[in-house]
């Protein structure tokens, strides 16, 4: 435990570590109260996995889904929470959720050009008391790179391969869907999608990035812009060395490596938590978490090691949900440094996923947590799962995206080692032959399913039942639109791993994001948020933007709580009624 140095280099009232989505909402939220905020960066980009994801945001009964017509309240989200978590969260600390996300909402929109549109995005467990078919994941408005300052726009972390259509070009989530799913319309979406990225003649010709931000990307966008306007300092290639806390007293500040040298920075008023899981940190995987996990088959950004988290542990921070994390399913192409997650990919109709006697053991349609956690769960040393294949045919391999493998597009036109990772055959057979799998077992097992695709009814795991099975069905497709036959030559293979998009385990927080200490007292100065703080949602994943919305609105909360805690308590009471 480190002692107070003799000298301060660096004095702010609160510093964020981190510069994701919640920690950019912790230093707006301080930095517009008028005080000093410094937010510091690991790496030398910004956004952290906020940035490179889909930016979906999980709120409920925000006023957009009200003007919409929707109904919804915070004490129905909570009883959906609840039922999915049980007792692993403190009812305070769900309901400091679900009645002050929207509260953040409104706050993030008087404070920055950051804007939040409801969308009829299915909860994933949507059948449960207090589930929703949609209308609480959150669409956030784009951003023309234009109005970033040019150094912002070029240290903004880039949008993951997996959220844009070819792995480069932009679409936000309601282009995204019918595009994937054949809805109507989709060719004119697909038309427009293309002609806004092509047509920025001047951008093409400089670079392959687009200039149209959307998703994670404009979300940090729009917050790095506000936080120019208030005044935020922030540092990038400054990773965080050690808090510095006295004896059992309060966080004095941190000491940040900045410019090859260590730095005392004093944060008179706290300092926050928010710089993402473990996820990329293979010994800590190895000490925490299920399964035989690599931290290449993660789609979490690499920079993620858990630096914060063990820097709590350090001064004497308790810890929860160590075990826990946002699983799903992933394929890792060589080349690259994170795994692509499937979201949707499995839901479609023509794909099976199969153990490596080739069999099936799970519901493919359902949410990715879901399944990446139930590739873990079923891994047995005579039935491996670890890792799966997921199995199409022509059919599919023509209609619809696979990971890197692209629709419409001929095998040759992807890279070589695209092409090696997926194994390609004339016949189930010989499929089975190529990946290890037993030729009888994998034949049987298609037979079967291509019994309940003409049926329309998945006997043995219920695929196309629920709600959010169906949301990435294609509804062209009956009499179930998640199932098809896996029937037309060639078939194919890729290797699936049970990967995650972070760690949902850290250091153990209150509803005012106070990080606790084994006593389960709050250490003074110190908050956590988003993947550094075990998370509200316990081991489960309500739906898209469970991540983000909780991220965000406990930043919004631990600032409130670091300027003016007093004044914090009147602001959400009042606000929450």
């Amino acid at each position: 435990m480190s002692k107070a140095p003799l000298q301060w280099d660096e004095e702010v009232d609160v510093l964020v570590i981190g510069t994701g989505a919640g920690a950019m909402v912790a230093a707006l939220t301080a930095a517009q109260q008028g005080v000093r905020t410094l937010i510091v960066e690991k790496s030398e980009l910004y956004g952290g996995s906020s940035a490179s994801s889909g930016g979906g945001v999980w709120i409920p009964a925000s006023h957009s889904a009200l003007a919409q017509g929707q109904q919804d309240s915070p004490e129905e989200a909570f009883i959906y929470i609840k039922g999915l978590v049980g007792n692993h969260v403190a009812d305070e600390k769900i309901r400091a959720f679900t009645e002050n996300a929207r509260v953040m909402v409104r706050y993030v929109e008087a404070h920055s050009g950051l804007r939040f549109q409801a969308i009829p995005y299915t909860d994933y467990h949507a059948e449960k008391p207090g589930g929703k078919m949609g209308y609480r994941s959150h669409e956030t408005n784009t951003l023309d790179a234009a109005d970033l300052d040019p150094a912002d726009f070029r240290s903004l972390r880039p949008t993951h391969p997996s959220a844009a259509l070819f792995g480069y070009i932009p679409w936000t989530t309601m282009e995204a869907a019918p595009m994937v799913t054949r809805g109507p319309g989709w060719m004119k979406t697909m038309a427009k999608v293309l002609w806004r990225y092509y047509s920025d003649i001047p951008q093409r010709l400089k670079s392959k990035r687009s200039r149209f931000l959307v998703f994670g990307n404009a979300i940090a966008g729009h917050l790095k812009i506000a936080l120019n306007r208030e005044g935020a300092r922030m540092w990038l290639r400054a990773p965080l060395v050690e808090l510095i806390r006295e004896g059992d007293g309060a966080v004095l500040g941190a000491i940040i490596e900045k410019d090859g040298r260590r730095v005392a920075v004093r944060a008179h008023k706290g300092v926050i938590l928010g710089a993402g899981g473990f996820e990329r940190n293979q010994e800590m995987r190895e000490t925490y978490l299920p399964g035989e996990g690599r931290a290449e088959w993660s789609g979490g950004q690499e920079n993620n090691t858990g630096d914060a988290i063990r820097a709590g542990m350090d001064i004497g921070a308790a810890t929860d949900l160590m075990h826990e994390a946002w699983w799903a399913p992933t394929v890792k192409v060589p080349s690259e440094i994170r795994g692509r997650p499937l979201f949707y990919e499995r839901a479609l109709p023509g794909c099976i996923i199969v153990n490596q006697l080739g069999e099936r053991y799970l519901n493919e349609a359902r949410s990715y947590d879901v399944v990446g956690k139930g590739m873990i769960d079923a891994d047995r040393p005579d039935k491996r799962t670890i890792p799966s294949w997921i199995v199409f045919d022509a059919r599919f391999r023509q209609k619809y995206p696979m990971g890197p493998l692209l629709p419409v597009l001929p095998d040759w036109v992807h890279s070589r080692e695209v092409r090696n990772m997926a194994k390609k055959a004339s016949s189930v057979a010989d499929l089975a032959r190529q990946t290890g799998m037993d030729p009888t077992v994998l034949e049987s097992t298609i037979a079967r399913f291509n019994g309940f695709a003409r049926s329309g009814v998945d006997e043995d795991f219920g695929r196309g039942s629920a709600p959010y099975d169906r949301y990435y069905g294609d509804q062209n497709v009956t009499p179930n639109p998640n199932l098809a036959p896996v029937e037309q030559a060639p078939f194919y293979a890729l290797p699936l791993y049970p990967g995650d998009i972070g760690t949902k385990g850290g250091l153990a927080t209150d509803e005012a994001a106070h990080v606790l200490d084994h006593a389960g007292k709050p250490i003074p100065g110190l908050y956590a948020i988003g993947n550094n703080a075990a998370s509200v949602m316990g081991p489960a994943y309500p739906g898209a933007g469970s991540t983000l919305g909780p991220a965000m609105t406990f930043g919004y909360l631990a600032a409130i709580d670091a300027v003016d805690a007093q004044q914090g308590v009147s602001k959400r009471k009042s606000s929450a009624a």
